[in-house]
């Protein structure tokens, strides 16, 4: 008996018919023997959840860098928020569900210590440019796993490539973590905001909370109760215009009040002339770089660009670390 091929029939019996379905997928890059218990996004997923990668997010900055507290977010909470949402719109919809899960727990791989400063800090310095998206489908296609990478399926690569608004997946399933990342990280950066003292919950106009809900609970429950209302039996994932017009404002009022807060990012300064000088540095001592990146660039990839990797999968704190161990007198470190 083959497990995977029922759990695949499984599929093609209980899910929409606008669903991705396992046995469907465009496959690896590489072709592999295919597991008898685990359709191909099933296994991805594990892939993910084993990867050193994903492990280093626990220790990266989601908004509030070096928080006072320990309910403030990480990258790591981020992701994982962002997966139960998008699982519980994908099970509503009978979309697969290991698919949104692979895919969510993915997008954020190749993110930088200290958030988005240090996304900026590489972008500016790297002739390469820099963004997390390529980045995290970077880490899955070269570097985990000593330079292989995790062979993931097309599909998963997709979502993860195009999990921003300047992108558009290809499946319904990675429609569904691009909302639920904007859903996630709307919710969560509100509660954290509220929790340092920067917002009130009474400061969200009142315009969008007549529309959306007056607490964030209240607007994480109807974000995702109106995507699956509006998006029941169609071939896409849509909002109601009303509710993604206020989704739109209170992005904006989010921009305002928390993620150009002075007093909210007053540290971000220093977090990107710490990247820079580290990317400056290991640019001209290549030779400090561990065997794997080193291999890297023996096999052809640009100095500049396994550079940038290697300080894009730094966690803040080793980070910080390096830079003491590099700039910081011995004699000074108490």
């Amino acid at each position: 008996m083959n497990i995977r091929e029922n759990l695949e029939r499984l599929e093609l019996d209980n899910l929409s018919p606008y669903a991705a379905h396992s046995a469907a997928s465009k496959g690896r890059e590489r072709a592999e023997e295919q597991c008898d218990i685990r359709p191909v996004y099933q296994r991805d997923r594990d892939r993910i959840l084993h990867s050193k990668a994903f492990r280093r997010l626990k220790d990266k900055t989601q908004v509030f860098l070096s928080p006072e507290g320990d309910h403030y977010r990480t990258r790591l909470t981020h992701t994982l928020e962002v997966s139960q949402n998008a699982r519980t719109i994908a099970k509503a919809l009978r979309m697969n569900e290991d698919l949104v899960e692979a895919i969510a727990l993915g997008h954020d791989l190749g993110h930088t210590p200290f958030g988005h400063a240090g996304e900026r800090a590489l972008n500016a310095v790297c002739p390469f440019g820099f963004s997390h998206s390529d980045q995290s489908v970077r880490v899955v296609e070269r570097l985990e796993k000593g330079g292989i990478g995790l062979n993931l399926t097309y599909e998963v690569r997709d979502g993860i490539r195009n999990h921003q608004t300047k992108g558009m997946p290809e499946t319904l399933e990675g429609k569904i973590v691009r909302f639920s990342d904007k859903i996630a990280y709307i919710h969560h950066d509100m509660d954290d905001a509220i929790r340092a003292g920067i917002l009130q919950e009474e400061d969200v106009p009142k315009e969008i909370s007549e529309v959306i809900g007056f607490t964030t609970g209240e607007r994480l429950d109807h974000f995702i109760h109106d995507i699956v209302s509006c998006s029941y039996g169609k071939d896409d994932i849509v909002m109601s215009a009303p509710v993604a017009e206020a989704m739109k404002k209170l992005r904006a009022f989010m921009f305002e009040r928390v993620y150009q807060n002075k007093a909210a990012k007053s540290e971000e300064g220093k977090a990107e002339m710490l990247v820079q000088t580290l990317y400056s540095h290991y640019r001209h001592h290549l030779e400090l770089l561990a065997d794997d990146w080193i291999n890297l660039i023996k096999q052809g990839e640009a100095e500049e660009k396994v550079v940038a990797d290697y300080i894009a999968a730094m966690t803040d704190r080793f980070a910080i670390a390096k830079y003491e161990e590099i700039y910081i007198p011995k004699s000074w470190q108490l």
